[in-house]
């Protein structure tokens, strides 16, 4: 049986951990070939050796700095050449803060956000789209946060940068379009999800996990967090032709959080 993805290329960021392992083995196991990157390499390379062991030749690990326009173009273009191809794009890479008030907040604060959340899938969309374009049809996936969409005291940076993700995954899918691409850019917006990024909830709840994810989820109307297949199958969808009439939206993985 075919996969949902076969034949197709994927490079995903920050592929080491969390949701971006957990698209490695979703994409990879539909059928396409994925390019897997992260500053952590020896993460990155276990995975794809991992993948590899279970489907010969179809994972590939890359160190990749994804703040460092010198290295998306090195990467990109290895990616490529190590798969034959690039069709989809996976901007997964981020990072969250501290909770950081408007009078006590920084401009290193910010910076380091706006850097890997924001400017490094802009970064990611210029140096792919050449590739994509050669490759159509094709899918970007940026993955933004329900906190792009519904902010809360003490997260402006995370939350900027987050909005600015959807916003300009809605100007890129306008451009191609116009432009006959046929690159379809969208944009996924989980909610708490079951992975590392929780860790300080858990710290805060004294490394109780169940009291932490409880406390995450009373906002929630399914009463529970996600888990990174909830994530990974809405991924497969947009990198799958079964989306090639869905470009410039929004996709919420809240468990109803933005519906109240």
């Amino acid at each position: 049986m075919m996969g949902r993805v076969a034949g197709k290329a994927a490079l995903i960021t920050g592929a080491a951990g969390g949701l971006g392992q957990a698209m490695a083995w979703m994409l990879a196991r539909e059928g396409a070939k994925v390019a897997l990157t992260d500053v952590n390499l020896d993460g990155v390379t276990e995975l794809a050796g991992a993948i590899n062991a279970e489907i010969a030749g179809s994972a590939f690990a890359y160190a990749h700095d994804v703040t460092r326009e010198d290295q998306w173009a090195e990467v990109v273009a290895r990616a490529a050449a190590d798969m034959g191809s690039l069709s989809i794009l996976v901007n997964n890479a981020g990072v969250g803060g501290p909770l950081a008030f408007v009078e006590t907040d920084t401009v290193e604060n910010w910076q380091r956000q706006f850097e890997i959340n924001l400017r490094s899938a802009m970064l990611g969309c210029k140096y792919a789209m050449p590739h994509l374009r050669d490759a159509a049809p094709a899918s970007i996936i940026n993955i933004s946060s329900i906190a792009g969409l519904a902010s809360a005291p003490g997260m402006g940076a995370y939350s900027a940068t987050k909005a600015g993700v959807w916003m300009y995954t809605k100007t890129l899918a306008l451009e191609a379009a116009k432009a006959d691409w046929n690159v379809r850019c969208n944009s996924v917006h989980p909610v708490f999800i079951k992975t590392p990024i929780l860790d300080p909830f858990v710290a805060m709840a004294a490394g109780d996990e169940a009291k932490a994810h409880e406390r995450l989820s009373r906002g929630i109307p399914l009463k529970r967090i996600g888990e990174p297949d909830d994530v990974a199958y809405c991924v497969l969808y947009l990198a799958s032709d079964e989306s090639k009439f869905v470009t410039g939206s929004e996709f919420r993985i809240d468990g109803g959080m933005t519906a109240q």
